[in-house]
This record gives C-alpha cells, sequence and structure tokens, in this order.
C-alpha cells in the first residue's frame, strides 16, 4: 500500500503532494514501483494535528481519487468520517481505511456495510490518540499484544454486527498510536496473534519514529523521516514472513524487494523438509 498523503502537515510529507499533479505524478510512481493499492489521505494523523474542516477534507481527496481510479488504480481512502468514506464508495474507493476503528463517528460502519466495501480497522484506544503521540502512551495492562488483540476483536464484532461483510475486514495494530518503541516492537513480534485470529492483518510502521529512536547516532539525535526507508523495508520483511496481508509505506521500491525476499526464504524453508 503506497502512501499519498495530500495534506500540509503530515509527518513525512506534508505540503509535498497537496498540490493536484503533485498528488497523481506521486501516486502513479508508486504504482510503477509496484504498489498493489494507493492510500490517500487528507487528514494528518501525526502527533499535534489539528483536524481538518470535512469539506476540505473532500476537496483534497475526491479529486485525486477520481483520476487515479480512471487509470484503474485501487485506492483505500483514508479517513475517519462516514460522510467523506460515503463520498469516495460513491466515487469508486477500493477500500475504506478507518485508523479510529469506526469509533470516530457512529454512522462509519453502517455506510461501509451499506457499500459492502472492505475496510481496515486500526487499534484506537481515545480519540486523542492521534495527537498524543509517544508522551500520551495508554495503559495496556502489561500485556499490549493481547490489549490490542481483543480491541481489534471487538471492533470486527462491530463491523459484523453494522452488516460489514467478515471478509471485508482488515485489522491494523496501530503502531504508534498512544504506543512508545516497546509496545511497538512487542506487536511485530506478536503478529502471529494478530493474524491467528483470522482476519487479514495491515501493518503500518512506515518511517515511524520507533524506528528514527532506534536509529539513532551517536550523539543522541533520532534518524531523520528520509532515513528510515531501509529500516522500514526490514519490517515489511519481517510482516510478511509472520503473513501479513499488507504494509502500508511511503517509499514502495525497497518493500516489493523485501517482501520478494520474505517470499524466498519461506519458500526456502518449504524446500528443506
Amino acid at each position: 500500500m503506497g502512501v499519498v498523503n495530500v495534506t500540509a502537515d503530515s509527518f513525512s510529507d506534508g505540503g509535498r503532494h497537496l498540490a493536484f499533479e503533485d498528488a497523481v505524478a506521486h501516486a502513479r510512481g508508486l504504482i510503477a514501483d509496484g504498489a498493489d493499492l494507493i492510500d490517500v489521505g487528507g487528514e494528518s494523523t501525526r502527533p499535534g494535528a489539528l483536524r481538518v474542516d470535512e469539506s476540505d477534507e473532500q476537496r483534497r481527496v475526491l479529486p485525486l481519487l477520481r483520476a487515479l481510479r480512471a487509470d484503474g488504480v485501487p485506492v483505500s481512502v483514508d479517513t475517519m468520517r462516514a460522510r467523506v468514506a460515503a463520498s469516495a464508495l460513491a466515487d469508486g474507493a477500493t477500500v475504506i481505511n478507518d485508523v479510529s476503528g469506526g469509533l470516530a463517528d457512529p454512522d462509519m460502519l453502517a455506510v461501509v456495510a451499506e457499500h459492502r466495501a472492505p475496510v481496515i480497522l486500526m487499534h484506537w484506544v481515545s480519540p486523542d490518540d492521534y495527537r498524543t503521540g509517544a508522551g500520551g502512551r495508554a495503559d495496556y495492562g502489561g500485556d499490549v499484544v493481547g490489549a490490542v488483540r481483543d480491541h481489534l476483536c471487538r471492533r470486527a464484532d462491530a463491523a459484523i454486527a453494522a452488516g460489514v461483510d467478515p471478509e471485508h475486514i482488515v485489522l491494523d495494530p496501530g503502531l504508534g498510536f498512544a504506543k512508545d518503541a516497546r509496545d511497538n516492537w512487542a506487536l511485530l513480534h506478536g503478529l502471529d496473534q494478530l493474524t491467528g485470529l483470522g482476519f487479514p492483518v495491515l501493518v503500518a510502521a512506515s518511517r515511524k519514529r520507533f524506528i528514527g529512536s532506534l536509529l539513532q547516532d551517536a550523539q543522541g539525535r533520532v534518524r531523520e523521516v528520509s532515513g528510515r526507508d531501509a529500516a522500514t523495508a526490514a519490517i515489511t520483511a519481517i510482516s510478511a514472513v509472520a503473513g501479513a496481508w499488507g504494509v502500508r509505506v511511503h517509499d514502495v521500491a525497497p518493500s516489493v524487494d523485501a517482501v520478494k525476499v520474505a517470499a524466498a526464504w519461506t519458500s526456502g524453508r518449504a524446500g528443506t523438509n
């Protein structure tokens, strides 16, 4: 899943693709690099982000969605608003990617069900998750993997109760949202507990702060966002081996290579039997 943020303030590429022509060109480049799906978002969820008006979100997202669908590109729309999701689905969106897991807008799951669309439900503790960052870690009772797994089970149950086809549900552990680095690595290590729920799992680690902290220099300076893609690709390989459905990344080509390595490694293990 290649990321196209048509926002002014996203942590990695805010403002770079806000202009329509730039966003289209970037999305086409990601497809050329091997992306299977383009994730378009018109509202940043980085720590400290402020919500944009619904009209602004629609104005940013929908023209780009239409242009990409005219090219035959599958598009997921990253939104927490049911009305934005409804408009996007009417314009041909393939998937709705809701970082709140359907909690931010009580109408979201019904809209997805009505359109018979796939939905990505992310682990989300509270409406302030996307603002808090590392300083706003939630209490997971000593078992972050179990807490996230149980929460995602409840969100999947809520989606099914709203009429969403179980085969249309994808789960996302929400790396970096009200979680510290230890939580994020624990979730990556415990991906089998999430894939074991029987739903596809999306991993969205790309360029996040916990990677930058891991790669800090001798003076303790956190690695810049632009220098985190190789480590992101390593996480892609780990995720692929663990059975993840997909990864959401800013730089597609290295992760495409990582998936190929993971597939070959898995094949090699089978060949030793």
